[in-house]
């Protein structure tokens, strides 16, 4: 088993009389992680999956004692898929409040404002945590250092899925089963989207346009759709964890772009499905913005798993000086500039260096990558 980093920050906050929610996408490995984490607390616990009609039911609109009734003895509850439960927060309120001694761990694949027309307000009452798909930082622990530099590129192409990673064999099977059967199960199981056709050309026209700066008129133009809805999609995908976006850096030159925003994918694997193109790096055209995909979700990901805060922006100007990724931790930017040929050139641009004289910028490409992931 490989074991997930962010397991330890998790298990530090047990019993401190507050829910455990665990965000991620579908398939993303949340219900092992909180199975695992029940398994190392060494008493007995209660799993409830709401996918389960039954335990969807006896979740929803219940008072505090018929769910005490529900729930039992057991001092440790795992409740999985909970974006399932209609006004889920409630629920998890009322054991909070009534039952402090009770440690929650919930699962939601979806956010719960997506899957839910009331949201009850859980301020000070949980820890929240994202789980995404593995980090090449949690596969060094299992995979060897040799190991990993053969399959970086399967793992560029194929994406950081568990099943897809570990199942290298029937890794295409498993992607198209992932993104033909799950990708979209909550977003139309709770959204009122009634031309699935539009989600779908507005996911492929994502796709194609990884790493490059969208318009919402022109995406509106290509899926037949407004800019209104267009918005309106592009933040429930965020919702459901399948794509974010990066905004642009602007703080003192007239000529930095303000408005732009670039989209990335949570898994490369996902991106290159919906295109239907699993062909390896030296076959493609989009290979290096595949590259930049790959790297800046690491990035964020090494800095989800460690707890560790930070902003994130690309720097751009009109007269097309540009850096690819803008880190803002600490009061300081750190920038990084992306290329997956080893011997391609690169200057940082003058101006930012001039204008944000406290930066650190750094050239990444597949000589010296990794030390963005584990530094």
């Amino acid at each position: 088993m490989i074991k997930r980093s962010i397991q330890k920050h998790i298990e530090q906050v047990l019993f401190q009389q507050k829910a455990i929610i665990i965000y991620g996408a579908r398939q993303v490995g949340k219900t092992t992680l909180i199975q695992q984490i029940a398994h190392n607390y060494g008493k007995q616990y209660l799993y409830l999956n709401c996918d389960e009609p039954d335990v969807k039911d006896s979740l929803t609109k219940k008072s505090s004692t018929e769910l005490k009734r529900f729930i039992g003895n057991y001092s440790l509850v795992l409740i999985d898929e909970a974006q399932r439960v209609e006004n889920i927060g409630l629920t998890i309120k009322l054991l909070v409040d009534n039952y402090p001694n009770i440690q929650l761990l919930v699962t939601g694949s979806s956010s719960f404002e997506l899957s839910n027309k009331i949201v009850e307000p859980l301020t000070g009452r949980k820890y929240e945590y994202h789980l995404y798909p593995f980090s090449y930082e949690e596969l060094a622990g299992y995979f060897t250092q040799l190991e990993l530099k053969r399959i970086l590129p399967d793992l560029m192409i194929m994406g950081m899925y568990p099943d897809v990673v570990l199942n290298a064999a029937q890794s295409n099977t498993i992607l198209d089963e992932i993104t033909r059967s799950y990708l979209y199960k909550d977003i139309l199981a709770f959204q009122d989207i009634r031309n699935s056709d539009a989600l779908d050309k507005l996911l492929k026209a994502l796709a194609l346009q990884t790493g490059n700066e969208v318009s919402y008129n022109e995406l509106a133009s290509t899926c037949g759709i407004d800019k209104k809805t267009v918005s309106h999609y592009i933040q429930i995908l965020e919702k459901a964890f399948i794509i974010y976006r990066i905004n642009p850096f602007s703080r003192n030159l007239r000529n930095e772009l303000k408005k732009n925003r670039k989209i990335y994918f949570i898994d490369n694997g996902i991106r290159n499905s919906l295109i239907r193109n699993l062909n390896p790096p030296d076959l493609r055209s989009d290979t290096g913005h595949l590259w930049k995909n790959w790297l800046i979700t690491e990035r964020i990901k090494r800095n989800n798993n460690n707890l560790t805060g930070a902003n994130y922006y690309f720097w751009r100007t009109h007269t097309q000086k540009e850096i690819d990724f803008i880190e803002e931790k600490n009061g300081k930017l750190y920038g990084f500039e992306f290329k997956w040929s080893d011997s391609t050139k690169w200057k940082v641009p003058s101006l930012f260096k001039e204008t944000y004289k406290n930066s650190e910028i750094k050239l990444i490409n597949r000589k010296n990558f990794e030390g963005l992931l584990f530094d």
